[in-house]
């Protein structure tokens, strides 16, 4: 038999999907995180080697046809010594030559949708929409990090939580609401009395060293709080989210040509589930098929069965049993774009 592997790589999960010409789900595995940019390469490119080898299990290797590998942070393999370390992964597992790794957004788009052209919008901890043309990306707008864009990302909405609450503090307004759980958040029982303007100074400046003495992703944790102060009618809340979503509809529009009619696929926590950002999100895009990447493993495994089968493979789908397990674990997994 001949068999194909799709992976999914993120920064929190690694999943690995064994399958047949028929479909078939053969094997899984799982491991840690293993974006490159998050974790040292010999790490990620074991973590990853790891999930292969568990879901070809006593399998031979040499009966794998093709492997696609997702993998959030991709750029990283830009350097030529780190892509050497999972060039050697790949040989001491049995599959040199075999592998081929892709931005995580491809296979996400390609859990979505067979349309070979399209549109992949990711927004997580980042954000990055992408234009994808014959199932490969073609040109990105945004995903440029949290330095320079990640634009209407979890890090965005909660930076621009935390500049809210900095504002409310400095204007003497009110701070009940998104301010008053940002501060909780942030400095816990701090104790400051902050009906008055010293006890507003104070906890501003703490605010912005507590903000500062974290890694700057952290503060995606505040994300939800918009989300919730949103859902109880907060103006500046509503304000917030209004704003990621007309930033996230541009750059969607900005990856696509005029009058272009494929699909869009909407990946990441920000734009699934019941957030407010994604139904806004979906208005925006009005007009369009807008889609939602369902499990990214299982595009990686599909585009694999492509690679090794051709046009026309049967789209894995995992066995009922554990189909719940695997979609638990895919909320946790969802990785933003290659920004940075």
């Amino acid at each position: 038999m001949s068999f194909a592997i799709g992976v999914d790589a993120g920064g929190t999960s690694t999943r690995a999907a064994l399958v047949d010409a028929a479909g078939a789900v053969l094997g899984t595995g799982r491991g840690e995180g293993a974006n490159p940019n998050a974790h040292a390469p010999e790490v990620a490119a074991s973590r990853i080697a790891g999930a292969i080898t568990e879901a070809l299990g006593s399998r031979d290797p040499g009966e794998v046809r093709a492997c696609v590998v997702g993998m959030a942070g991709i750029s990283k393999l830009s350097d030529p010594e780190i892509a050497a370390v999972f060039d050697a992964a790949w040989a001491r597992i049995g599959l040199a030559g075999v592998v081929r790794v892709v931005a995580d957004a491809e296979v996400a788009y390609a859990s979505a949708t067979s349309a070979p052209d399209g549109t992949v919008l990711v927004a997580g901890t980042g954000s990055i929409a992408g234009r994808i043309r014959k199932r490969r990306l073609a040109g990105t707008a945004g995903g440029y990090g949290w330095l320079l864009g990640d634009e209407g990302s979890a890090f965005w909405l909660g930076r621009e939580a935390v500049r809210s609450t900095l504002e409310a503090l400095g204007r003497g307004l009110p701070l009940d609401g998104l301010p008053s759980a940002v501060l909780a958040a942030a400095l816990g029982p701090s104790g400051l009395d902050v009906r008055t303007d010293a006890g507003r100074l104070a906890a501003s400046r703490a605010l912005i060293t507590a903000a500062n003495a974290e890694a700057p992703v952290r503060l995606a944790r505040f994300a939800p709080l918009v989300s919730a102060a949103h859902d109880a009618g907060e103006p500046a809340a509503r304000a917030i989210v209004a704003r990621a979503a007309e930033l996230l509809v541009a750059n969607a529009l900005a990856a696509r040509e005029p009058g272009e009619s494929t699909p869009v696929v909407l990946v990441g926590s920000v734009l699934t589930g019941k957030s407010p950002v994604g139904d806004l999100v979906r208005r925006g895009l009005s007009g369009l098929e807008v889609l939602t990447s369902s499990d990214g493993v299982l595009g990686a495994a599909w585009l694999a069965a492509v690679d090794a089968f051709g046009e026309g493979v049967v789209r894995p789908v995992f066995p009922q049993k554990s189909s719940k397990t695997w979609r638990e674990d895919a909320k946790t997994s969802t990785e933003p774009g290659d920004s940075g």
